[in-house]
């Protein structure tokens, strides 16, 4: 739940200032990550040492957003910020609370003892750390913070300090820590023992490597590095076999020349730098030693790749940055006719009613024979799955599962060979969601990633997917991702029935309405100003319903969960037929409805459920189709939306709850893109 950036320039020089900028330039790209402290470790004298040369190690932390970080670094008189150093590895951290609450001592990097011998950065969670907290304080090590991590510095200094000889390398310490660690993390390690290297290493959290040279690297693949002799031979006949060219045997990047690396949890804190970059795989060690960078492996599993390949990233800086809007969500509620587009671009020609999803046409008769579909994600992944698994039952004519995957797996759910499982998730380093992956993938099930993270842990280890093409999203609560998820899992539903006569007619209607539904987003968002008056009359409120049901249902929970993500307002997104079952006793004049009522099979019924709020002298807010006469006499305020076709219409009814959530977290004086207590990639459980 925390951004890893670290920055090595190896024979490239850099003022300790130029040092700083970078460092800190990552954690603000990494900063929706987590925001409630910072911290940086750089070469140069700790606070609690005298020590002037270049292997001591200054920690500077500090409470708050990284701007306040930024700040403290230029307070700090006994560093020289003019010092050019040639070679130099300084590690930042940006972090969101799991262990502890937000202060200085908790935040990362953590530290091994008070002269700072080892530091490391953090994202995860070590679930096993108290009996390594006790086994070391037992053995004479002292802690000062409230953290899981801390026991990682601690441990790899008690193994530093009992080694059994001198020559131990780095990467063998870090090893040997990670064997005795259990849980998910990413990690990123300095040691004034090894001045200008850098280890890396993951498991279950996501870490990339990007790498920038003035010369051509010499491979853009790495052999990994196995203990085993055995494994090196098979690894090196492996590469002779699949690459003639002479690059076959060099075993890491960077030849001693001039070369800069960058460590992140996520690419968008390295683009800006260079667009090479290495995604690392759960248990790699990543290693930096003379310029050289290495990946190592203690054993290699039954069908590993070996090697791993350096990828040019398509991304463009700026994707990532705000540009005229206020803030990344507005931006990113604002880039939908553009993002639904990219989504469906290459994938459905209009003019032959053609979908071809290419990451699933391999496996398509294979999906076919399936006995049912199920659908795993969490938040609003988890309502991308709600919105589209009736149009899913009737173009698949399979039974579709939509499950919460924590519950799914506290229910130990059954899963057969014969089922497909469909994991989806933004990051694709959602944790629950990925733990249920490889739960569904050990009963044999064929699985299914549904992200949009090129290079993500869902996205490698499922059989197949679709990578949805939204773009980066930096704001925590989700928009455009949601609407490619739906897109996306509509298009789905299009390739299965291809070759059903009995669905056509209603698949061309499908395929005609996707083909118009940007314009029809960009009339949606139109209506800002419109939504923003709303806001205006309803930002002081307590709380707020949203109600619908049938193909709305799912954006009454997306909806209420946008509201309640930014705004800190109580919502509910409410089943309109669940209505007299209960939620009913809330509406009374001054509880805010806001009604979702779309001209589908569901209209009249929605229609009993408008008559029995306003017969509680509810005020609702409707949400409902151009021109409809009959509802707006009965509302408070409409919100008059185009009319799509029903399974659709969910994408431009979600959008003005967007707009919403937005305005309302603006008037309450709220950071729309940092929500407190949130954080963009749970990566934890």
């Amino acid at each position: 739940m925390c951004g890893i950036f670290a920055y090595l320039n190896y024979r490239v020089p850099r003022t300790r200032k130029e040092i700083f900028e970078t460092l800190v330039k990552g954690l603000q790209r990494l900063e929706y990550r987590g925001y409630d402290s910072a911290g940086i470790a750089v070469d140069g004298p700790s606070k609690t040492t005298s020590d002037q040369n270049n292997n001591s190690i200054c920690l500077i932390k500090k409470t708050g957003k990284v701007k306040a970080l930024d700040e403290e670094l230029y307070k700090k008189d006994s560093l020289n910020l003019d010092e050019e150093l040639c070679t130099h590895f300084g590690i930042a951290h940006t972090r969101w609370a799991t262990h502890g609450e937000p202060s200085a001592l908790n935040s990362h990097p953590q530290r091994s003892d008070k002269d700072n011998e080892f530091v490391v950065i953090h994202n995860g969670i070590i679930t096993n750390y108290k009996e390594l907290k006790k086994y070391l304080i037992n053995k004479g090590y002292e802690f000062e913070s409230e953290t899981d991590t801390e026991v990682i510095p601690k441990l790899i200094k008690y193994i530093y300090d009992n080694r059994e000889n001198d020559s131990i390398t780095f990467s063998k310490l870090v090893e040997r820590v990670i064997k005795q660690l259990e849980g998910a993390f990413a990690l990123v390690f300095k040691s004034r023992h090894f001045p200008g290297e850098a280890v890396a290493t993951r498991r279950g959290s996501p870490m990339v490597i990007g790498v920038r040279s003035e010369h051509e690297l010499l491979t853009e693949h790495i052999p990994v590095q196995y203990n085993s002799a055995h494994h090196k031979e098979e690894v090196h006949e492996k590469n002779t076999r699949n690459r003639a060219d002479s690059s076959s045997n060099i075993n890491s990047v960077g030849d001693g020349r001039a070369v800069e690396f960058y460590f992140a949890s996520d690419a968008s804190a390295i683009i800006e730098h260079t667009n090479k970059v290495l995604y690392m795989e759960d248990d790699d060690i990543a290693v930096v030693t003379g310029g050289k960078l290495s990946i190592h492996r203690m054993n290699r599993q039954a069908g590993e790749d070996p090697v791993r390949a350096i990828m040019t990233l398509q991304m463009e800086l700026q994707q990532i940055m705000k540009g005229n809007f206020d803030a990344f969500m507005q931006k990113e509620i604002f880039e939908q006719p553009e993002s639904v587009v990219n989504t469906m671009r290459g994938r459905i020609c209009f003019d032959t009613k053609k979908v071809v999803l290419g990451g699933l046409k391999d496996h398509l008769k294979e999906i076919k024979r399936c006995r049912r579909l199920i659908m795993i994600g969490c938040g609003t992944s988890f309502h991308a799955a709600v919105a589209t698994r009736q149009i899913l039952e009737e173009l698949t004519e399979l039974p579709v599962m939509v499950e919460l995957a924590s519950d799914f797996l506290d229910r130990i759910t059954p899963v057969f060979r014969d089922d497909v499982c469909f994991f989806i998730s933004q990051s694709g380093e959602t944790a629950d969601t990925l733990m249920a992956l490889r739960y569904c993938k050990d009963r044999g099930a064929l699985t299914v990633g549904v992200t949009n993270t090129v290079g993500s842990s869902i996205c490698r280890e499922t059989d197949c997917g679709v990578h949805i093409n939204a773009g980066p999203e930096i704001g925590v609560a989700s928009t455009k991702a949601y609407t490619s998820q739906f897109v996306s899992l509509i298009m789905f539903g299009l390739m299965m029935s291809e070759d059903r006569l009995s669905l056509q007619k209603r698949r061309e209607e499908i395929i005609n309405s996707l083909k118009m539904l940007p314009e029809l987003i960009k009339k949606v968002l139109s209506l800002d100003e419109k939504i923003k008056a709303i806001a205006n009359e309803l930002y002081q409120q307590r709380s707020l319903l949203v109600m619908g049901r049938g193909f709305n249902y799912a954006t009454c929970l997306e909806g209420a969960l946008k509201i309640k993500e930014i705004t800190y307002m109580h919502s509910e997104g409410i089943l309109a037929g669940e209505l007299k079952h209960g939620p009913l006793a809330l509406v009374d004049k001054h509880m805010p409805v806001i009604m979702i009522i779309m001209r589908d099979a569901c209209y009249t019924k929605c229609q009993n459920a408008l008559q029995q709020v306003t017969a509680r002298s509810g005020r609702p807010i409707i949400i409902c189709c151009q021109d409809d006469t009959e509802l707006t006499k009965n509302a408070y305020q409409t919100i008059e939306l185009p009319q799509t076709v029903d399974c659709l219409q969910g994408i431009l009814s979600v959008i003005p709850l967007q707009l919403m959530s937005f305005h309302l977290a603006v008037l309450r004086g709220y950071d729309v893109d940092f929500p407190r207590n949130l954080a963009k990639s749970v990566t934890v459980e």
